[in-house]
């Protein structure tokens, strides 16, 4: 697609958010003598521009404004715009940086980069984006700083470049003489690079880039050297906590006993916020008190007398109906419900700030730090150039770090409070007033006849996802004359269709997204409408096969469109023994997905002889990504995809009450244990020179489908309401 053309798409696209590509196929279109063995369906928004593409576009600009320096001992150091929160990033790009420059691994340090402003659109780490972006233009910085040293060494040494070899960080000439990068970076750093051809390695060179390469912070990891927010060591900042209200978006109307609470033990000072009371102490235990000890006078929330069955109420009733068919037409239907579900990262919501009058510096994991700097300098008053936003590696995000909650919350305390502070929420507060994947209404129906799937129709209805993060500022970017005024529910639609595609022959295909707008805690959660919406589509297609008495993988692998989509079902079908004998109340199940330019496949062994208390015993997953830089932290992100899935779809959501989640914790979000979570697990990365695909997000979708599947066949249940076993089996901590 050219780039004119391109953009024209791009401005369709978002421009008319309900788009829905059609063509006349049915049976009177099929020529007996060429019938393919599926009904051809036309491509999908995002099978020509998904939103990978999207990003990749809005950060053209500036993708080659990253910064790389070389110390005098050989040290290399690289300044990251993304955000490493566990998914391995660092050390994929560090394996770049050591490829393109023949240094040793170990020789390179990744440093998450500070908000820069300049940077505009290309420093948000989120839609499996970030090796996409990176990928070329890490390479090309490296490979500009190798270029640079060699071209040193042959000036010094009156050679010519092409002459000499690069290994281990030490250049080499034909007569024996060595050069280390430490020994030549001053000069390299003054080095005219006006006369410097600059060309990355080519696949086929690589040695490290294609290797499963343990993460660079590994032992830090476990031996609890790693730093976090809360960690640092900033000099004067002292603990903070928040008493939110009994409900989401509620307001602080009067503090009734703030003078008790500031004579606590440690207590130094009390500040009301938009959100809720903050309360600053010596100690976050006496912090602790103090917001416990609070009489807040409560304003009411958003969403106050709503619980979960008006919810799923509203939204079934924004789902639209399908059309009525005749009775000759052989359809399935199927309605599904997802509930919300709670990031839940492993380090709550943290932020330490220290704002004076002339400057402020924030600290914290943030995934969208350029859009942060801004509020935050609006919240304390001062221009963006007197706000510091440092960028803190995370224990964990999901989607949930796109969000700044914690460093503006932080700044604004620090302002009024005059002193420095370290903001920690509770996980109580994690979990009811953080971010969650906002529940959706599925209706589904797909037609067939003759072996033929002829149609196939998923609208869906979501409550309103938050993308004020600069997600939708980068798709507006990102596509010419876009009309402008362009609210939330543009940048949803937007998202959703560039995400969401079915990987199927099926004939005329309309994927849709209704969005109900209340005002909720919602954000981007793993996989965002991917997980949900193919996962449901996953089930119909296990129903559609069973309607036309074929096996589940033997359907799939006819209707899937490509030999590369085929490969990755094959290896799951053959690696996990599909179709071997099991005891009664346990079988297997098969799910497929394909987004950001990549591919997987999973399958499962569920043990669901009680029905009330099931568990994934196996799991085989195969994915193609393309070219893979780091299979070993693929295999992790994949693993954490099926772990996300088996929690989801058997067990864990929040369960909403009169306007607030009633899970406060861990005991009570039943995300999945070790004893939830199979032993035998076996995960295949293959190889191909496709260009890099995304990965974070990939492996959440088709395991949700072969979790179901395999339940339904396990119990003869067919699943329609997730998590499937979703009692309140606990009691709720006062609000």
């Amino acid at each position: 697609m050219t780039g004119h053309a391109r953009r024209r798409f791009l401005t369709y696209l978002v421009a008319a958010p309900t788009l829905a590509v059609a063509t006349r196929i049915g049976l009177d279109a099929l020529d007996p003598g060429t019938a393919r063995a599926a009904v051809p369906t036309p491509p999908a928004p995002a099978d020509l521009v998904d939103l990978g593409d999207l990003l990749i576009l809005a950060g053209k600009p500036t993708a080659g404004m990253l910064v790389l320096s070389v110390d005098a001992d050989g040290t290399v150091h690289f300044r990251l715009p993304r955000e490493e929160v566990g998914q391995g990033l660092t050390t994929a790009v560090a394996m770049l940086v050591a490829e393109e420059l023949d240094t040793p691994l170990d020789r390179v340090r990744i440093q998450l980069d500070d908000a820069r402003p300049e940077l505009l659109f290309n420093q948000l780490t989120g839609s499996s984006n970030s090796i996409r972006s990176l990928y070329d233009p890490v390479r090309h910085t490296a490979a500009a700083a190798r270029a640079r040293m060699v071209g040193v060494a042959a000036r010094q040494w009156g050679l010519s470049a092409s002459d000499l070899t690069v290994r281990q960080g030490v250049v080499t000439a034909p007569d024996g003489r060595t050069a280390s990068y430490g020994t030549l970076s001053a000069a390299a750093a003054s080095f005219d690079p006006a006369s410097l051809t600059v060309t990355p390695k080519k696949e086929s060179e690589h040695t490290l880039v294609g290797t499963p390469t343990s993460r660079i912070d590994a032992r830090a990891l476990v031996t609890g050297r790693q730093v976090y927010t809360l960690d640092l060591e900033v000099p004067g900042a002292k603990p903070c906590m928040v008493r939110r209200p009994p409900t989401v978006n509620g307001t602080v109307k009067a503090v009734n006993n703030e003078a008790v609470v500031r004579a606590l033990p440690g207590v130094l000072d009390v500040v009301t916020l938009d959100t809720g009371v903050a309360v600053v102490a010596e100690t976050f235990g006496q912090a602790l008190d103090g917001k416990n000890a609070l009489d807040v006078s409560w304003g009411g929330g958003t969403v106050d007398t709503l619980s979960d069955d008006d919810i799923r109420a509203r939204l079934k009733a924004a789902t639209p109906s399908l059309d009525v068919l005749g009775l000759l037409v052989k359809k399935v239907d199927a309605e599904f419900d997802f509930a919300f579900v709670s990031h839940a990262p492993m380090e709550t919501n943290s932020a330490v700030a220290d704002v004076r009058a002339d400057g402020a510096e924030i600290w914290s994991g943030m995934k969208s730090p350029i859009v942060a700097q801004a509020a935050i300098a609006r919240a304390v008053g001062l221009p963006v150039s007197k706000v510091k936003v440092h960028v803190v590696q995370s224990g964990g995000s999901f989607g949930r770090r796109l969000f700044y909650d914690a460093a503006l919350e932080a700044a604004v305390v620090s302002q009024k409070s005059g002193r420095p502070v370290r903001l920690m929420w509770s996980r109580i507060d994690d979990m009811r007033h953080g971010r969650m994947r906002p529940a959706t209404h599925h209706r589904i129906r797909a037609t067939y006849a003759l072996g033929q799937v002829l149609t196939f129709v998923h609208q869906v209805a979501a409550v309103e996802t938050d993308f004020r993060h600069g997600l939708g500022d980068a798709i507006t970017a990102a596509a010419a004359g876009l009309p402008s005024g362009l609210g939330n529910a543009t940048f949803a639609q937007t998202l959703f269709l560039t995400t969401v595609k079915s990987p199927y022959d099926f004939g005329v295909t309309t994927q849709a997204l209704t969005e109900v707008p209340l005002k909720m805690h919602t954000g981007s959660w793993r996989s965002v409408y991917s997980a949900n919406t193919r996962g449901a589509e996953e089930i119909v297609v296990d129903e559609l096969a069973a309607r036309l008495g074929q096996d589940p993988v033997a359907f799939r692998r006819s209707f899937l469109k490509t030999d590369r989509q085929r490969a990755v079902l094959d290896k799951v079908a053959a690696e996990g023994d599909w179709g071997r004998t099991l005891p009664a109340g346990w079988a297997q199940g098969v799910g497929f997905h394909e987004e950001y330019k990549s591919c997987t496949a999973c399958l499962v062994e569920i043990d669901a002889t009680d029905p009330k208390r099931p568990r994934v015993t196996k799991a085989v997953v195969a994915a193609d990504v393309g070219r893979p830089v780091n299979p070993r932290g693929l295999e992790a992100q994949l693993l954490g995809g099926l772990t996300d899935a088996i929690s989801t779809t058997l067990r864990a959501g929040l369960h909403i009450d009169k306007g607030l989640p009633l899970e406060g914790s861990y005991s009570q979000f039943h995300y999945a244990r070790q004893k939830d979570s199979p032993k035998d697990v076996r995960i295949f990365v293959l190889p191909t020179e496709h260009e890099p695909g995304g990965a974070g997000e990939l492996g959440v979708p088709a395991a949700v489908g072969a979790i179901a599947n395999a339940y339904a066949r396990a119990t003869g249940i067919k699943p329609r309401s997730f998590p499937v076993n979703f009692d309140v089996d606990f009691t709720p901590f006062p609000r």
